[in-house]
């Protein structure tokens, strides 16, 4: 009896080798009406209906089965087999010579069981190919069946067997349509390397373009990470178009860390006339190495911008190429008490149409905090800077153009003191805390040099205050004596609910040089800056700051965001408005939009989403998607549009409609 259930067991487990993880040792059972065993031939043979388990529940029926050789050749009749725990054979005969079993008049589903509607997808075939070496199953005159209803024929067919992980071959196309471009029809076709390494070519074909060519590779290893795409069309303008982009992060050790990522198209435009572009402002192209300890951290980069907008100004980065920018931190363990020091180091070299500066920063800083009688917190920090600058050809602020070297020497120190001021309750537990900070720092009227080099400015904000440099970079200089003060007032409960607001202002002691009326800054006192937000962790997360003018308390800047509902059905929104803000992109005098999203379950299955952006200023969505999906346990579906109403070089707004479809296999998608 041993040795009948070894051969059964190895018997099983073959046919569906890598279907689905079995275990070899575990025990099988056989049911049949009559059960004979020959020890010399080796072979065995059942009478009847045939039943073999293995421990797991996994099942293979059959009429009269013969086995030779070890269990390397069987016949059978009135097949039923399970591969997986909705996937499922079924074929009036089979033969299994070697790795090769053949199935005539089969049937092949992986929706076993999943819809008491019946089967969602299965197929028929006169025979059913699976070859164990390949761990492939090909189908000859196979008809596709939804519901019981024929949709599809074809004379031939193959797939994977369940089991695959990985399989070199043709994936599920997928359908889009645009108002420009006409309908796209997407087919991928995937080749496996290896378990850690395999690619994605796309051809895609345009009725009113010439075709696209897109590429994706992906390689992991031990220590290292490597990920590229890319795409190619030669246009019917008899243009070649492209992008490529590449990320790659590799580990040189516990401490160290590279980074090379390339971005780069052939033009402003051709990112988003084709569906790849993601509102990125400019493409950034370089290198970085990091260095990292318990106590301190070092980072050297390089950056080379493609900028993307219609102006050739760059707002939100350096007017030129980093090249490069290394900069390092190390703060030590506590020199006495909680008292600690922080050294920090800059270089920036920036480069680009005949203009070039470079830059040296050297900061130490001593920070000593202190909580002492009642709770008061009381931190003092005192700090010295020393840069130098070379500029060559750079236009300066106050409209000139300067070569040469400049330098300066920047001390500063400030006094904070919070006091958090805790009463528990029963239900809720409040906290407010006043909070104040005194900062002086060295007044010179050469507060700021280049007029572009990695500082664009300032806007007040509850994040500005109680920060060491209240602008966006370091070149910027605060330039005087100022004072920050607020108070905050929280609750939460056990259950997790939380309130939170805030409200403060600065003080300026100096004359500021140059300030910009937009910023909230003024000499003087500054505009009132503050938010508040509410957290039920169930179905309402809303967040709020503001900016309120210091002469009338009339609003000047508000940003809210608000997540109502629950992962299928929600509310999402997102408002911003700014007053006689003035964007160096639009030339608008304010800025007003509202961003939002919808979703929400039709039935367990059947769900809607839909995203827009408004721009309320000009009275127009700047774009808007939305799609309804379907998502069964053995097959997904996905009907959507996006409407991008950009206006930029070639490229005119347009709407395209995407259809996706694949089936699923125990979960899996193809």
């Amino acid at each position: 009896m041993k040795k009948i259930l070894a051969f059964l067991t190895y018997i099983f487990a073959a046919f569906h080798a890598h279907a689905i993880s079995v275990d070899l040792t575990e025990p099988a059972s056989i049911k049949a009406d009559k059960i004979e065993y020959n020890v010399k031939s080796g072979t065995l043979q059942t009478s009847g209906k045939t039943e073999i388990t293995n421990k797991s529940g996994q099942k293979m029926t059959l009429r009269d089965t013969h086995l030779t050789n070890g269990g390397k050749n069987l016949s059978g009749s009135d097949i039923q087999l399970w591969l997986g725990e909705h996937v499922y054979l079924e074929s009036k005969s089979i033969m299994r010579d070697g790795d090769i079993t053949n199935a005539k008049s089969a049937t092949f589903t992986a929706c076993k069981n999943c819809d008491s509607y019946g089967e969602a997808w299965e197929i028929t075939a006169k025979n059913v190919r699976h070859e164990l070496d390949e761990r492939m199953l090909y189908f000859r005159n196979m008809v596709f069946w939804i519901y019981d209803l024929p949709v599809m024929w074809l004379p031939y067919f193959s797939m994977p067997d369940p089991g695959v992980k990985h399989k070199t071959g043709f994936l599920m196309p997928n359908l889009e349509s645009t108002n420009k471009m006409g309908t796209q029809i997407n087919i991928p076709f995937y080749f496996y390397i290896s378990d850690t390494h395999d690619v994605t070519a796309t051809f895609s074909y345009l009725t009113k373009e010439n075709p696209l060519f897109q590429l994706e590779h992906r390689l992991n290893s031990s220590h290292a990470e490597f990920r590229s795409n890319a795409s190619f069309t030669h246009n019917r303008e008899g243009e070649n178009r492209w992008y490529i982009f590449n990320n790659d992060i590799i580990e040189l050790g516990e401490n160290m860390r590279a980074s090379v990522f390339l971005e780069r198209a052939s033009d402003k435009t051709y990112l988003q006339k084709y569906g790849f572009y993601s509102a990125q402002p400019y493409l950034d192209s370089g290198a970085k190495i990091e260095l990292f300890e318990q106590s301190g951290y070092v980072v050297a980069d390089a950056h080379i911008f493609q900028e993307l907008r219609n102006s050739g100004r760059n707002y939100s980065v350096p007017s030129g190429n980093i090249l490069p920018n290394i900069r390092g931190i190390y703060q030590t363990s506590p020199l006495f008490a909680s008292t600690y020091a922080t050294f920090m180091g800059d270089i920036l070299g920036i480069s680009g149409d005949g203009i070039s500066s470079e830059r040296i920063i050297g900061e130490a800083r001593i920070t000593s905090p202190w909580t002492i009688w009642g709770g008061n917190r009381i931190t003092a920090s005192i700090a010295t800077r020393y840069d130098i600058y070379n500029f060559n050809n750079t236009p300066m602020v106050d409209g000139s153009v300067y070569s040469g070297l400049r330098d300066r020497f920047l001390p500063s120190g400030y006094l904070e003191w919070g006091l958090p001021l805790f009463r528990p309750g029963k239900k809720w537990t409040n906290v407010v805390e006043p909070r104040v900070r005194l900062t002086a720092m060295r007044h010179t009227k050469e507060n700021q040099f280049a007029a572009d080099n990695d500082s664009a400015g300032t806007l007040l904000s509850d994040t500005t205050l109680f920060s060491n440099n209240r602008f966006s970079g370091l070149d910027l200089w605060e330039n005087g004596t100022f004072a920050d003060y607020g108070v905050r007032w929280a609750a939460f409960n056990k259950n997790g609910k939380s309130f939170e607001t805030f409200l403060g202002q600065t003080y300026d002691f100096t004359r500021r040089e140059d300030t910009d009326d937009n910023s909230g800054f003024h000499n003087g006192q500054s505009d009132y800056v503050g938010r508040i937000g509410y957290n039920n962790m169930k179905w309402l997360n809303i967040y709020s700051r503001f900016r309120l003018s210091q002469e009338n308390l009339g609003l000047r800047h508000v940003e809210t965001n608000m997540v109502l509902g629950t992962s299928r059905n929600y509310i999402n929104m997102g408002h911003i408005w700014s007053k006689q803000f003035e964007d160096v992109q639009i030339g608008a005098e304010s800025i007003h939009e509202f961003a939002g999203g919808i979703g929400f379950a039709i039935t367990k299955r059947l769900s809607v989403r839909w995203n827009a952006i408004y721009n309320m200023a000009d009275d127009r969505f700047q774009q808007h998607n939305g799609a309804l999906y379907y998502e069964h346990p053995c097959y997904y579906l996905s009907f959507g549009y996006k409407r991008d109403n950009a206006i930029k070089g070639d490229y005119v707004g347009t709407t395209t409609f995407q259809f996706r479809f694949g089936i699923s296999m125990d979960g899996k998608h193809y």
